[in-house]
């Protein structure tokens, strides 16, 4: 099992949306907003590290993501 934390900026107003979108995703195990540089953390999982990177991936180009930062756990 392959995990990460991914911290996510959102484009200003957007950030409940946005989160509503994430919790609906399966491999999205844990989804909050936060204050501070970023405005969203999730917890994500996925089988294999490849499998991850595409999750990964996605995520970056969904609909008012503006960026992420992603810390894979080893």
């Amino acid at each position: 099992m392959a995990m990460a934390y991914v911290l996510l900026n959102s484009e200003l107003g957007f950030e409940r949306d946005v989160l509503k979108v994430l919790k609906d995703i399966p491999e999205v195990r844990e989804a909050f907003m936060v204050y501070g540089v970023y405005d969203i953390i999730i917890r994500v999982e996925a089988d294999t590290v490849g499998d991850l990177k595409d999750l990964i991936e996605e995520l970056r180009h969904m609909e008012k993501v503006r960026s992420t930062l992603t810390m894979i756990v080893i």
